[in-house]
């Protein structure tokens, strides 16, 4: 997995015709998920934007609307803090195939304060990795219908500065948000790596494929009102950050290439060029805690238990 595939070339704004392509995106109602939803929009795809809030869905899809004439998006309602919905909301999805699904909704808190799932888990934990657990679960069928669908899993740099405690998953015993955030996304990446390989013991097509954004922050992302306001002055003082990381825009490009670049495989990590922090996307290696294989099997294990929910795809 450590290997690394040079793919052809790729330019962000010409990206491959999406016509007839059904992707949901989670969290598409803001930030990086958002602008996902934007670009795959504008290459032909029909989106569904997944989010709790049918006010900020509706925001989205207007923004999306006027930069896209004729986009085909729409909002599926999805919590992914509380299990036993998600069903009920693939069921709402009414496709008899989805050609990929970009897990890219994520809680980040600042507030030293631990907070809990409907289901008793960790927010941060159960929501950035439990959920999208589960979701793909019910997901399987439609994504096994495509022909060669993708489950495109929206990572972190910080993933690789902390590794997985087993004994404290939910951290009950010393919760730090920040921490707590890293090893989520950690949760995240590994269950990207660790489904890709249980999709090629399946012999399934669909394929699995991690990405992360690199830097991206707010003072460099375009305006889309009323999803993202920015004023000259944040613009202005974002611009010396410019040379090291970028927008939120430019943030979607790896998810967007894992979702539509023909040559992209299985396993892959796509990030930032330079340095993992800004530019156009390209392949990484896959090593340190992202490269645990033990950790990942363990943890697919553990997920199945607090889930109830095991994504076994099976070609219909």
């Amino acid at each position: 997995m450590s290997s690394v595939v040079r793919p052809g070339p790729w330019d962000v704004h010409r990206l491959p015709p999406a016509e007839g392509k059904n992707v949901l995106v989670t969290g598409g109602n803001a930030g990086i998920g958002y602008f996902v939803a934007e670009q795959l929009a504008a290459a032909g795809a029909a989106v569904v934007l997944g989010s709790r809030d049918a006010a900020r869905a509706a925001a989205a899809m207007a923004a999306i609307r006027s930069r896209v004439p004729g986009a085909r998006v729409r909002h599926l309602p999805l919590d992914l803090a509380d299990l036993a919905s998600l069903r009920t909301c693939v069921d709402a999805l009414e496709l008899d195939r989805l050609d990929a699904v970009v897990h890219n909704a994520g809680v980040l808190l600042d507030e030293p304060r631990r907070r809990e799932t409907k289901d008793g888990h960790e927010l941060t934990f159960g929501v950035n990795h439990l959920g999208h657990f589960a979701l793909t679960g019910w997901l399987a069928p439609l994504l096994s219908a495509a022909p060669a669908a993708r489950v495109v899993t929206t990572g972190s740099f910080v993933a690789k500065s902390a590794p997985l405690d087993f004994d404290d998953l939910h951290s009950t015993r010393d919760y730090r948000p920040k921490r707590t955030y890293a090893r989520a996304k950690l949760a995240q990446m590994l269950f990207g790596f660790e489904l890709d390989r249980r999709l090629r013991a399946a012999g399934d097509t669909t394929l699995s494929v991690v990405n992360h954004p690199g830097g991206a922050l707010d003072s460099l992302t375009p305006a889309r009102p009323p999803v993202h306001h920015r004023t000259t002055g944040e613009r202005l003082r974002g611009l010396p950050a410019g040379v090291v990381v970028q927008g939120k825009d430019a943030g979607a490009w790896p998810a967007v290439r894992a979702v539509l670049d023909p040559s992209a495989t299985g396993g892959q990590l796509w990030g930032p060029r330079v340095l993992g922090l800004r530019g156009a996307p390209a392949p990484e290696q896959v090593r340190g805690h992202l490269a645990d294989r033990t950790a990942a099997a363990r943890l697919w294990a553990v997920s199945c238990e607090l889930t109830g929910v095991d994504p076994a795809f099976r070609r219909p």
